[in-house]
């Protein structure tokens, strides 16, 4: 079975590709071959980096900027995106904002963010892309998630964030049956934390943090032909982390 899927003709969509685990991502995809769309908030350097980076796998690439809890700025930077490289037909929801912090100090425009950022950005560009995924009878959407989410875990530090990764995978399991008889796969990937952490992970399963090439595997896997059966599924990127020990 073929490990990484041949792109080549489709245009795919990372949102936050400007750095970070998104702009791997959005590497791995060119390097499968297809069109690559940087999208960025603020990053405007970095992301027109990552473009030229993704050109040197010969494919074409180009950088959207928007706020994806806005619906305008949504509907502008996919209208950018469709009208240099053809419709979207992957789509990786990859923003997520977080703030490290006990849930009783985290102020209220900061809990806003975290989950605007991260539920609302997530709905907002799926429904932006469905209309021309069903219009073609195809399209793949993998949404990033966090691990443990689908245990309901709960912490007291960082909750607004495990809060909205919650509902990006009850959205993923939805949104999968809903698009069950046009064509189009929604799957979820959820890391525990990746090698671009600053934290000790000396107690990580494993002695390490995931790397950019394991949280990428299961990415492509749900790209693939042989994955044109799977949709509404949720692939832990853990090492086989148990929150309790």
């Amino acid at each position: 079975m073929e490990l990484a899927p041949d792109l080549d003709g489709r245009t795919a969509l990372v949102t936050g590709s400007a750095t970070r685990v998104g702009r791997e991502l959005l590497l791995t995809l060119a390097a499968c071959g297809a069109d690559v769309v940087v999208h960025y908030n603020e990053s405007a350097d970095a992301a027109r980096t990552t473009a030229a980076d993704a050109r040197e796998y010969g494919v074409d690439a180009t950088t959207v900027q928007g706020d994806v809890t806005d619906p305008d700025e949504v509907d502008d930077l996919f209208a950018t995106a469709t009208a240099d490289l053809g419709a979207v037909d992957v789509l990786v929801n990859n923003v997520g904002n977080f703030d490290a912090r006990h849930w009783e100090d985290i102020e209220w425009a900061a809990w806003r963010d975290v989950v605007e950022s991260t539920f609302y950005g997530t709905v907002l560009c799926s429904r932006r892309a469905l209309d021309g995924m069903r219009d073609r009878e195809w399209g793949r959407i993998v949404n990033v998630g966090f691990a443990d989410s689908d245990r309901m875990h709960a912490h007291p530090v960082n909750f607004p964030y495990f809060v909205a990764k919650t509902g990006v995978l009850m959205f993923t399991r939805m949104l999968a049956g809903d698009t069950q008889d046009d064509g189009i796969t929604v799957n979820a990937v959820s890391p525990f934390a990746v090698e671009n952490t600053v934290s000790d992970v000396s107690s990580f399963p494993r002695g390490q943090a995931a790397s950019f090439d394991d949280v990428a595997a299961p990415v492509l896997f749900f790209l693939s032909d042989a994955a044109a059966y799977i949709s509404g599924e949720n692939v832990a990127v853990d090492g086989g982390r148990l929150p309790e020990r």
